[in-house]
């Protein structure tokens, strides 16, 4: 069993759900903002705040972990970052390989935030001839051909999937026959992996529908819903269906 796998396996045995575990990297984002502007302790409500959720759920989601913060003091930052850290894994190094250097693959490759939370893009790779071969972000672009060959050379524990949707699926198959069982994926398609493989899907098209639909409530109000419930232009039925999924 892999650490990855044992780290799940000790969050279930203690009852931590899914959802606290969405929500720490949240909490852990907003402590790295205390950490740089000298903050070295923060009250559950401040803490909150900062997040966007409501304190009773914070304290709740960090009781999973132990933390319990002092009453009248608060949680000590520094402290409350390293448990979250240790419970995400982020007290190592994880190995990423971003599959696809288009637009999105290039931005992907220079974000700067990867190596400061723990995580090092270690490969590039493209199916494209007039892509592979340039220096990206201190890194030469490789052909896919190599996927296989380099998660294996590199102990590639990530994949980034940033291909057009009509390749994501090819690719997701070869990178969990290699042995990577976690997929970020920012192709517009579901994938479909075998149990044991964690998928995070990132679609920046159905974030932006579904601002676009509160919008419309709140200039349009709650009349709209008729309208876009089946009596509106064409286009309405499948817009809702996208942001009920």
């Amino acid at each position: 069993m892999t650490p990855r796998q044992n780290r799940s396996r000790d969050r279930a045995d203690r009852g931590i759900p899914e959802a606290t575990v969405a929500r720490l990297p949240v909490y852990l984002r907003a402590l790295h903002s205390l950490q740089e502007r000298g903050v070295a302790t923060v009250s559950s409500e401040e803490l909150a705040a900062a997040a966007g959720v409501n304190s009773a759920k914070l304290r709740k989601d960090l009781s999973h972990l132990g933390s319990y913060g002092t009453r009248g003091v608060g949680y000590e930052v520094e402290y409350l970052v390293y448990q979250i850290s240790r419970e995400l894994g982020l007290t190592q190094d994880w190995v990423v390989a971003i599959i696809g250097v288009g637009n999105l693959g290039r931005a992907l490759a220079g974000y700067g935030g990867f190596a400061s939370r723990g995580f090092r893009v270690a490969g590039l790779l493209d199916a494209d001839e007039a892509i592979v071969g340039q220096e990206i972000s201190g890194m030469t672009v490789e052909n896919v051909d190599r996927l296989e060959d380099l998660i294996a050379e590199r102990g590639v524990s990530i994949a980034v999937i940033a291909t057009p949707a009509g390749a994501a699926q090819g690719v997701c198959d070869r990178v969990v026959a290699a042995g990577v069982t976690s997929v970020l994926n920012f192709a517009p398609v579901v994938l479909s992996v075998p149990e044991g493989v964690d998928v995070r899907k990132v679609d920046l098209s159905i974030e932006l529908q579904i601002l676009a639909f509160h919008e419309q409530r709140k200039a349009g109000g709650p009349g709209d819903y008729d309208r876009l419930a089946g009596d509106g232009p064409p286009g309405a039925t499948q817009y809702v269906e996208a942001v009920e999924a």
